[in-house]
């Protein structure tokens, strides 16, 4: 077990609704009636959340608050905090109290911090990736519904940094917009005019040609779309001080290191949120 980035706590009011939203949907009308059948209802008992493979950790509030709703009292001690590495048979948490709040509240628990883990635990392989490039690599709005914020804080505990949170963070000038503008020049000074001194202007484009017709005017940021490191290192040559350059597209595992041996600032990947795998973790009996 060992220590990562140093954890910037959900705000508690955040994590109890989404818990209290996850235990309606799990209770249905009747409640847990497997658990209100077999256990009596003044019945104690200890549990350990273990590691089964390897991985960062993520979402240790929700499980603490899973089993505190049910159990005010209960006892919960972190052993691995989020952004925590573990490897297979080292606890995560362990847990005292009623017997039935344990059970009842072991599924929610076990969905939040798997998932989250899988999150923090996909963005640290490719932080180690490209470990020593000055790049940084970041997630989407490529997020589940509602989960969002907790989506974006697994890739911090993982090492990862966030793009916006929502829409109107940031002016990301793509595509469509330019297409629908009638091209990169009248989209940027149309968001020029428009967007206040807070607020920063990104324009994505797909060739260096794009880029040259950008880096004429005033922007921040540009997002480099589906590029080839070869293509990419020349971008970064011409715009180098202009602007900040974000990569993205066609990011795998396999590809990540060459596309931050580049020199771009930044790498987008949308299956950090949208496709990452669960962390194995689960909840011991004893």
């Amino acid at each position: 077990m060992s220590g990562g980035p140093e954890t910037d706590r959900l705000p508690q009011f955040q994590v109890y609704r989404a818990v209290a939203a996850a235990l309606d949907e799990d209770l249905g009308q009747a409640g847990d009636i497997t658990t209100q059948a077999t256990i009596d209802a003044d019945a104690t008992a200890t549990a350990v959340i273990m590691a089964r493979q390897a991985g960062r950790i993520a979402g240790i509030q929700f499980a603490e608050a899973a089993f505190k709703t049910f159990d005010h009292g209960a006892r919960f001690e972190e052993t691995a905090g989020d952004g925590m590495l573990v490897e297979p048979g080292e606890p995560v948490a362990r847990i005292e109290g009623n017997a039935r709040a344990l059970l009842t509240g072991e599924r929610v628990a076990l969905n939040y911090l798997c998932h989250l883990s899988g999150i923090a635990s996909l963005t640290h392989r490719y932080m180690e990736k490209i470990a020593g490039t000055g790049a940084q690599v970041c997630c989407t709005r490529k997020t589940t519904p509602h989960l969002r914020a907790f989506e974006k804080y697994a890739v911090r505990m993982g090492g990862g940094a966030n793009h916006r949170f929502t829409l109107s963070d940031a002016i990301l000038i793509k595509d469509n917009h330019i297409a629908a503008a009638g091209g990169i020049g009248e989209a940027i000074a149309r968001a020029r005019a428009y967007a206040g001194h807070m607020i920063k202007i990104e324009v994505e484009v797909d060739s260096l040609d794009q880029l040259d017709q950008a880096l004429k005017h005033e922007i921040d940021a540009v997002l480099l779309d589906n590029m080839d490191a070869a293509t990419l290192a020349k971008a970064v040559k011409r715009a180098k001080g202009h602007a900040i350059l974000e990569a993205s597209g066609g990011v795998n595992l396999e590809t990540v290191r060459a596309i931050a041996e580049s020199g771009v600032d930044l790498i987008s990947i949308g299956a950090l949120t949208h496709s990452a795998p669960t962390l194995d973790l689960g909840l011991d009996w004893s």
